[in-house]
Order: C-alpha cells, then structure tokens, then sequence
C-alpha cells in the first residue's frame, strides 16, 4: 500500500487484485480436487467487504479516502459444506468452476488495467508540473 491519498484508488484496487489472486487459487484447488472423495468446494469472501467500505453513501471519492484498508481483506470459506452432488460426497462441479475461474480472470485482467489507467494519470499529472 502507498501512503498518500494520490494513491487512494490504487490501494484499494491493489486489495481487490489480491482477493482476485487469492480465488483464482482457490478455484484451481477445486478444480484439482473434482474427483477427490468427500472434498467440499472452497469460495472467497470480498465483494461483501469491499461494498461495505465503498458504499456509496457519499462521493465516490470520500468511500475510497476514508476506505479502512486493513478490513479489505479476502476470506476463504467452505461452500455448501453440506451439499454433494455425487454419492462420494464430494460438491465440485467442473463446469461452475470454470467459468468462475475464466470470469474471474476477467476481473482481474480489468483491475489491472484500472490500475496501469491510474498511475497514467498520475504520471501525466506529473509531467505537466
């Protein structure tokens, strides 16, 4: 994280490509695990936490200054720990999964670049001064 509120979009774009990176692991272990019996698909937690610190409820601008960065943080959980869809218990369904996993890349390719957008314009600003 860079410290001075220049940098305020890019801190919090930096915490979603983390949490992004974090899924696409995620998603690649389920999908790795599709035949092992009795494994339980995996997910992470973000978009909730992210809505809450960037809520709208002012400008833009303000949500993302006055983000609290530390809370921005991706959680991985157990989806549906007690749903199967097979008999050997196991609740991975290869299709679901690649699709989350070429959405996901989607994503991420789109933050990074908002992010190389960002420092564009921070390098253009700098050049005019």
């Amino acid at each position: 994280m860079i410290g001075s509120g220049a940098y305020n979009y890019i801190n919090v774009l930096d915490k979603a490509l983390d949490a992004s990176w974090t899924r696409n692991s995620v998603i690649s272990n389920n999908i790795a695990n599709v035949d092992t019996p009795g494994f339980k698909r995996k997910d992470v937690h973000f978009e909730d936490y992210l809505r809450t610190e960037v809520g709208y409820t002012m400008s833009l601008d303000d949500e993302v200054a006055r983000a609290d960065l530390d809370s921005l943080t991706a959680t991985t959980y157990t989806d549906y720990a007690n749903v199967s869809y097979r008999i050997d218990g196991n609740n991975v369904d290869i299709d679901t999964e690649s699709a989350e996993l070429a959405k996901n890349q989607i994503k991420y390719y789109t933050m990074i670049d908002s992010v190389s957008q960002e420092f564009s314009r921070l390098k253009s600003v700098l050049k005019t001064q």
